[in-house]
C-alpha cells in the first residue's frame, strides 16, 4: 500500500484527489495539507511514502516544501501536481528535488499510474513540461527563467541590503533612492519570492545565493 499526502491550497482538490486516489486498491490517502508547511508537518508525522505537491500556495510554497521534505527524507518521494509549466517552476521543482512534474490535466488513471510509477522508481513528466526540458538540452539554452533571473539589478541591490538587515530608510540612503521606492521593491522582491516577511526573504536569498558576502572595503 503507497502511503500519500496530498498538498493543495483548495479544500475542494484535495478531496477530488483523495476520492481518486483512495479509489486504487494499492494507495492510501494518510492526509491532506493546505500549503507547504503543513505537508512538512504531516511528512514527519506520518511518514508517507509519496507527498503529492501543488506549487503555488500561501505560508510556503511548493518549491520551499520539496526542498525540505527531501532534505529531511531523503527517501521520500514528492511528486509535483500543478497549473504551471512556467520555465521557473519546473527547473525550481525538479532541483528542488521533485521526482515527477504532472499539470492539473492529467488525467485519473495516468495519476495513479504516477504514484504507482514513482514509488516503483520511474519518472513521470507531462509531455508539456518534458518538451520544455528536452529543449533546454538539444539546443544548449538555458531556462528563461530561475529564481535569480526574477530580480532587476536594481531589486538585487535592495534584496542584498535586506539581507543585510538594513531598514527601508537605510537602504534608501545607500541607494539614493526615495524610501518609497526601496518599499515598492521590498514589496515586489517578497512577491517574487513567494514569501510574506523580510526574514524569510533572507532565508531564501542565502540559500539560493542571491546574496554574497561583500569583499573588504
Amino acid at each position: 500500500m503507497i502511503r500519500v499526502v496530498i498538498t493543495d491550497d483548495q479544500e475542494i482538490v484535495c478531496e477530488g484527489l483523495r476520492t481518486v486516489l483512495n479509489a486504487s486498491p494499492h494507495i492510501e490517502v494518510v492526509g491532506l495539507a493546505y500549503n507547504g508547511a503543513q505537508a512538512l508537518d504531516l511528512v514527519r508525522a506520518l511518514k508517507p511514502d509519496l507527498v503529492l505537491m501543488d506549487l503555488k500556495m500561501p505560508v510556503m510554497n511548493g518549491i520551499h516544501a520539496t526542498r525540505a521534505i527531501v532534505e529531511q527524507f531523503p527517501d521520500l518521494a514528492v511528486l509535483v501536481l500543478t497549473t504551471y509549466d512556467d520555465d521557473a517552476w519546473v527547473i525550481d521543482a525538479i532541483r528542488a528535488g521533485a521526482r515527477g512534474y504532472l499539470l492539473k490535466d492529467t488525467g485519473r488513471d495516468q495519476l495513479v499510474a504516477a504514484v504507482e510509477g514513482t514509488i516503483a522508481g520511474r519518472t513521470h513528466v507531462d509531455s508539456a513540461v518534458a518538451e520544455k526540458l528536452f529543449g533546454f538540452v538539444r539546443h544548449g539554452t538555458q531556462p528563461r527563467s530561475t529564481i535569480a533571473d526574477r530580480f532587476s539589478e536594481r531589486e538585487r541591490a535592495v534584496l542584498r541590503l535586506l539581507a543585510s538587515g538594513l531598514t527601508n530608510a537605510a537602504i534608501a540612503d545607500r541607494l539614493h533612492l526615495a524610501e518609497g521606492t526601496v518599499r515598492n521593491h521590498v514589496t515586489s522582491i517578497l512577491a517574487k519570492l513567494d514569501v510574506t516577511d523580510r526574514a524569510q526573504a533572507t532565508a531564501l536569498a542565502w540559500r539560493y545565493g542571491l546574496v554574497v558576502p561583500e569583499g573588504p572595503g
